[in-house]
């Protein structure tokens, strides 16, 4: 059995080895550009504070990973709601997956991972500003590949400094997967209004999931 370590992973390998595959339609990842929530002035205000801090970073490098974590991510996570019940956030979490024949397995650490009851909401590859959003798609597509509960989507977020992108990651019988368009901080206004819109859309999808486990009666999963 071969190690892969989840850095090192590239999208051919995922695709050879794990039949994930790109899906163009819009339908298939719309959590992105439908039904977006409106978000308050005091959401808009924090954020346009989250963008100006980004910027004064940006013209004092070096501007790390941790940078990006403690001034762009935390905030945000903070601004959707995902650090009060029923999420939890684990920082740096182990994900281990193996191949249908086991002949290969993926391994590596999660930056940040938002849990509810053993459904991953979002897996979130935050790096330093110079790392490229196209760079960490295959890192963090395995990790997604490693949710254990892979009859409900996997939604995850790339931050890279300046640049967001969402990916929705379903696996219920071949894995598939889809990317929303690229969010710039440089770009005019400010687009982390956008970006909160849908993780709010993304976490209030995830509280109004019916889960039902083999044997129950179309119980809510709390």
């Amino acid at each position: 059995m071969k190690t892969v370590l989840a850095k090192k992973i590239t999208l051919h390998d995922l695709k050879k080895h794990f039949g994930l595959s790109r899906v163009d339609d819009e339908q298939f990842f719309h959590e992105w550009l439908t039904d977006l929530p409106e978000i308050t002035e005091t959401d808009k205000t924090v954020s346009d504070r989250i963008r100006a801090g980004y910027l004064n970073l940006v013209e004092n490098p070096p501007m790390l990973e941790d940078s990006v974590k403690m001034a762009i991510l935390g905030p945000l996570l903070n601004l959707a709601g995902f650090y009060l019940p029923p999420f939890y956030i684990r920082p740096e979490a182990s994900v281990r997956f193996s191949d249908a024949d086991e002949e290969i397995v993926v391994e590596g650490k999660i930056d940040v991972l938002v849990l509810r009851d053993q459904f991953w909401v979002m897996v979130i590859e935050a790096k330093q500003a110079a790392f490229s959003v196209e760079a960490g798609l295959a890192r963090i597509l395995a990790y997604m590949m490693g949710n254990p509960e892979s009859e409900h989507p996997c939604f995850g977020l790339i931050v890279t400094g300046g640049s967001f992108v969402f990916i929705k990651l379903i696996r219920n019988t071949m894995p598939r997967y889809a990317t929303s368009r690229v969010f710039e901080l440089r770009n005019p206004g400010n687009d982390l209004h956008t970006v909160l819109r849908i993780l709010k859309r993304i976490g209030k999808t995830v509280c109004e999931e019916r889960m039902v486990r083999p044997g129950d009666q179309g119980d809510r999963t709390n």
